[in-house]
């Protein structure tokens, strides 16, 4: 049973975005614009990840959610916002490819907790790579003895996974149900000496916490089982209906998913969520879209933004 909270918080650690000039809004606290040459400024890159503060009764505990791409993005960025992290009750893994978790070594040796939990599914460990017209790229995994020298526990599930005094749900492999979410359809993965399809990425998991009276938070990285796919677990799994929010990547930038964007914004619309904070994978159709149909629920992401929902 997932426990309620009083109050969420989604900080992006790291996004595709940094923009300075974004406006802060009732939901989202943006980062203090500098046009000091002299100074350190936020890093966007390639990859993705997020803190998760829950507050239940006056208390803060917080979860990292991916680690982004590069050592010390995430590093870089806590400093330059000056961002403390209340209670790191563990990490989750969103999905074994490099651009989430790349930056947990990094992240590890800063926050300097021993034997901290990081969750994630077996299949993160796969080396896979990407197909594309004219050229592949090779997707490593992260290797077990890396991350044990940084002093993490490493937990692999494949079903849910409730952290954080159970106010933090971890979806561990997500339901396919629709027929037209059909996952990444130039992802592989090695078997033996031999490469075989590897369409479903059956490691991706999604984070979800239930804001009390107000609904879910639901918050996903690139959401490879698909965004409704992910949001229809979410609600079977927690066994509530409204979902407040949905945070983190479509899987629609490249021109192979555009076939499915009409549907998938469609179906999302139908599901009556009232906040999307794209980010990530999403691309600029996805973003135009969402826009024009939630221009009042639609949360434009970039490095920095903490948005928080809370009970009224």
């Amino acid at each position: 049973m997932l426990t309620p909270v009083d109050a969420v918080e989604i900080t992006i650690l790291v996004d595709n975005l940094s923009d300075s000039l974004l406006p802060t809004t009732p939901i989202a606290l943006r980062p203090r614009m500098s046009m000091d040459a002299e100074a350190a400024h936020l890093r966007a890159e390639h990859g993705y990840g997020v803190l998760v503060t829950t507050e239940m009764d006056g208390r803060q505990s917080s979860l990292l959610y991916d680690a982004c791409f590069s050592r010390d993005t995430c590093i870089h960025n806590l400093d330059v916002l000056g961002l403390r992290v209340p209670e790191l009750r563990g990490i989750a893994l969103s999905h074994g490819h490099a651009d989430h978790y790349g930056g947990l070594a990094g992240m590890v040796s800063r926050l300097g907790r021993a034997r901290l939990p990081l969750l994630l599914h077996p299949d993160g460990w796969l080396e896979r790579k990407i197909v594309f017209p004219n050229y592949e790229v090779p997707v490593l995994p992260p290797t077990v003895n890396d991350l044990g020298r940084e002093g993490v526990e490493v937990i692999e599930e494949k079903g849910p996974t409730l952290l954080v005094d159970g106010a933090v749900l971890i979806s561990g492999e997500i339901e396919r149900v629709t027929d037209f979410e059909k996952g990444f359809p130039i992802h592989y993965r090695r078997r033996g000496h031999d490469w075989e399809p590897d369409f479903m990425v059956w490691d991706d998991q999604c984070v979800m916490v239930n804001v009390r009276g107000e609904g879910l938070v639901v918050i996903s990285a690139c959401s490879h089982s698909g965004v409704i796919n992910t949001l229809l677990n979410a609600r079977r799994l927690c066994g509530v209906q409204r979902i407040l929010a949905f945070i983190g990547g479509w899987p629609l930038s490249p021109a192979s998913m555009w076939p499915v964007l009409d549907r998938t914004v469609g179906e999302f619309t139908r599901l009556g969520v009232r906040y999307t904070v794209p980010g990530h994978c999403t691309g600029w159709r996805a973003n135009a879209e969402l826009s024009r149909l939630l221009p009042d629920g639609f949360i434009q992401s970039s490095v920095g933004t903490t948005v928080r929902f809370a009970a009224n």
